[in-house]
């Protein structure tokens, strides 16, 4: 069965919401939640692992992730491959892999390899010469197969602080290469810079943004602007998961056992019903004899 691929529409008041996932079972809650598309997340898979988004998660640990959720998961699915783990003949080897593996979409990020995760303070934010980027868009492009394969391109100019005008050029620059869509990202604890590029913004790509750092930007005054169609929440699911185990571990260790914490998480049946134990049992008496 094909896999289900993002709609872009041109109205304004279309908004994609994106959750991020880093396993099968976080994708099946996002989906449940009603969410429009998943995010696979480089950031959750590396903080699954322990690791610093650093480039430290190979592609076939992050295709792995995505082969699993896309088994799991009728959503669309789009990649996080960071910098396209090299330059543009790596990205053409990465598309072809991503899309065979079930992406509807991948994010490919203007830093050079390897990169640094965009929120570290005074993380090392070095970005590619234009030309070598549109070079890789133009890559991944000609490497898709299906034409409603979503190729995104994303700058960080100002994460790496150097401006709007470097950011609406790069963007320009991304979108003649042939990107569908351009993220824009930014690490202000409030949204004017990302609301002001919006504005400022003339291209014929519509844009994404991840308003993880600028909580207050929700879906209204997002519409409001005009030109952004998804937004990814980028981290939230390994964020709400922490902090749920946290909670949860703390309070046995304090308490002595489980006799309080037992009855304010889930009860096992609904892991169970996640599982879809009622087919496997299903499945047991119609196949084993």
């Amino acid at each position: 069965m094909p896999r289900a691929r993002l709609p872009i529409s041109d109205s304004e008041n279309f908004l994609l919401h994106i959750m991020a996932a880093h396993s099968p079972l976080s994708a099946k809650l996002a989906e449940e939640a009603g969410f429009d598309g998943l995010w696979a997340s480089g950031f959750e898979l590396s903080a699954l692992y322990g690791l610093a988004d650093m480039s430290l998660i190979t592609m076939t640990q992050h295709l792995d992730m995505l082969r699993a959720i896309a088994g799991q998961s009728s959503l669309p699915i789009v990649a996080d491959i960071d910098t396209g783990y090299g330059n543009a003949l790596n990205v053409i080897h990465a598309i072809r892999e991503y899309e065979k593996a079930g992406a509807a979409a991948v994010v490919i990020e203007d830093k050079t390899f390897p990169k640094v995760t965009s929120l570290a303070a005074e993380g090392r934010q070095e970005l590619l010469r234009i030309e070598e980027f549109q070079g890789k868009i133009e890559a991944a492009i000609a490497a898709r197969q299906d034409p409603d394969f979503l190729v995104i391109a994303r700058t960080e100019a100002l994460i790496a602080g150097l401006g709007e005008e470097e950011a609406l050029k790069r963007g320009m620059a991304y979108v003649e290469a042939g990107a569908d869509l351009i993220l824009i990202h930014s690490k202000k604890k409030d949204p004017a810079e990302i609301e002001s590029f919006s504005r400022a913004w003339k291209g014929s790509a519509p844009l994404v943004i991840v308003p993880n750092a600028y909580p207050e930007l929700d879906a209204t005054r997002i519409k409001a602007l005009g030109n952004i169609r998804m937004t990814i929440y980028g981290n939230y699911g390994i964020r709400a998961a922490t902090t749920a185990m946290q909670d949860a571990f703390r309070r046995i260790i304090t308490d002595g056992g489980v006799q309080n914490v037992h009855k304010d998480i889930v009860p096992v049946e609904e892991i169970f019903r996640l599982q879809k134990m009622d087919q496997v049992k299903a499945d047991e008496k119609r196949f084993l004899r």
